[in-house]
């Protein structure tokens, strides 16, 4: 399996073929393009009639398989058997088997269609994060130890990202954890999960700005490649690839788990900021998974949703970027959205170049078709099943009292939104499945304006707010950012 660029020439994909190892560590291609599959594997009806039985780690190994096809396949499944264990996933609810992993739970069936909702939140940091952060840890701490070998990894989160990221590096051999933030534009939960971490690997950095200030600043220091070589610069953020193709894993789980034989087809409602765990879907649609719609669900910062009913991408200012009771989807410029826009435009990597080059210069592009813009593939968005919809505040209190009323499930903000929008692209004979993003308690400043009560806790997690933090706060200044990076490394190089 070889990996191209979405910025890269044929000729320099030719010249420069690209294996599963070679582009784990990083997560920007030299060339400032994102890495996708020069070919994407199909998946048999054999196979997923195979898979309907197995274990999660062993669904993993099947589908990772078909992609690090360089790491030994007995390598890969001691990996995946490490990574998705009861023990590791052990947040699930009272009524949930923590065995499944990723637990599926009907909550609505009738005329209009059957809704589920896809529990991704047992993990370490209790977010879908965890379910591929794990296994990038595991798999970073394998590729080091083979070459003794060393990683700064350079990331930003607008919440949960960093924890998950955080909690799979802790105490890793070989890896320092450099992690932006938007200073105080997280919840007081998210805040403490990752700024209590003591670990001497770990370090936090809360940016005077909004998330896609940190997002820029991680990409300005990944084109700059010496400075990324002289580091040994990495990045957990959803424009690395391992991280995106591990969440494939789940849609396939919930699909399996969802029907009873391959004739049938899903849809999935997923909550979007970034674009990373719907291209997921998008990969594992392209794959030849029955999948109807693909539903982006976003907040008040729309730009995505704008996209999908319009044809306009048009990223929003910080000024102009919403802090919400969502959080996590506070992003204006979705990184991952390149790669679908790459296939959108006929893998032409030379347009999609310039057309990414356009929203850095003016702030966005339109494929609406209309007189004067930059083209006509909106057309071809119906052909990858993509529809979206918008939840705002009120949207969210009233359909957290809702599940909580009619279900008796507290689900959090950004979940919320998805249930919110997924009920408006419900069809007969087609299972909608929303994808959970989080436990209630992340977000419990929202829970009690909705519920009057805080959200139940687990275990481990009653005072977290009160720990003592450890972070620093710092402009959003690139220069400033790259010798904090090579100060602290030297510093910790120094003390070992």
């Amino acid at each position: 399996m070889h990996y191209v660029s979405t910025r890269a020439t044929s000729a320099s994909a030719a010249r420069n073929p690209q294996g599963f190892s070679d582009i784990l560590l990083g997560g920007l291609a030299p060339d400032g393009g994102l890495y996708l599959p020069a070919d994407y594997p199909q998946v048999t009806g054999a196979e997923l009639d195979a898979w309907r039985q197995l274990a999660y780690a062993d669904l993993a190994y099947e589908i990772l398989r078909k992609f690090a096809t360089d790491i030994p396949e007995a390598d890969l499944k001691a990996l995946t058997a490490k990574t998705y264990t009861a023990e590791v996933y052990r947040n699930a609810r009272a009524d949930e088997s923590a065995a499944e992993i990723t637990p599926l739970r009907v909550l609505e069936e009738g005329v209009k269609g059957k809704l589920i909702l896809q529990g991704l939140s047992n993990g370490p940091t209790l977010a879908f994060k965890d379910m591929a952060m794990q296994l990038l840890g595991n798999l970073f701490e394998y590729a080091l130890a083979k070459n003794e070998d060393e990683l700064n990894i350079f990331g930003a989160t607008s919440g949960d990202t960093g924890s998950a990221a955080e909690y799979a590096m802790r105490g890793k051999r070989g890896i320092r954890v450099f992690m932006l933030s938007p200073h105080a534009k997280m919840s007081a939960f998210q805040t403490a999960q990752m700024f209590s971490l003591q670990d001497p690997n770990i370090f936090n950095i809360a940016v005077e700005g909004v998330f896609d200030d940190c997002q820029d600043l991680v990409k300005a220091v990944s084109n700059d490649l010496e400075f990324k070589a002289r580091h040994k610069i990495g990045t957990v953020n959803s424009i690395n690839w391992a991280r995106v193709v591990a969440q494939v894993v789940y849609y396939f789980r919930g699909y399996l788990k969802a029907t009873t034989s391959n004739e049938q087809k899903v849809s999935f409602t997923v909550p979007s900021g970034n674009f990373g765990n719907i291209c997921a879907g998008h990969i594992a649609r392209m794959m030849g998974l029955p999948i109807d719609k693909l539903v982006v669900a976003t907040n008040e910062n729309n730009v995505l949703d704008e996209f999908f009913r319009t044809g306009v991408y048009r990223v929003r200012k910080p000024a102009e970027t919403f802090h919400t009771s969502s959080p996590s989807m506070d992003i204006s410029k979705a990184s991952n959205f390149e790669r679908f826009v790459y296939e959108l435009v006929g893998r032409d990597a030379g347009r999609t170049h310039a057309l990414f080059r356009k929203v850095e210069t003016h702030g966005g592009f339109d494929l609406s078709g209309a007189p004067g813009s930059d083209g006509d593939e909106f057309k071809r968005v119906a052909e990858y099943g993509f529809v979206s919809g918008c939840s705002r505040h009120e949207d969210r209190l009233n359909t957290i009292r809702e599940v909580f009323d009619d279900y008796g499930i507290t689900i959090d903000t950004h979940t919320a939104d998805g249930i919110k929008v997924a009920r408006e692209h419900l069809a007969p004979g087609v299972p909608m499945i929303v994808l959970e993003t989080a436990l209630a308690a992340k977000f419990n400043e929202t829970i009690l304006e909705a519920l009057g009560t805080d959200a139940e806790r687990p275990a481990g997690f009653e005072n977290i707010e009160a720990l003592p933090q450890r972070f620093v706060v710092m402009k959003p200044d690139v220069v400033q950012m790259k010798a904090y990076i090579a100060e602290r490394t030297s510093a910790e190089r120094t003390a070992q």
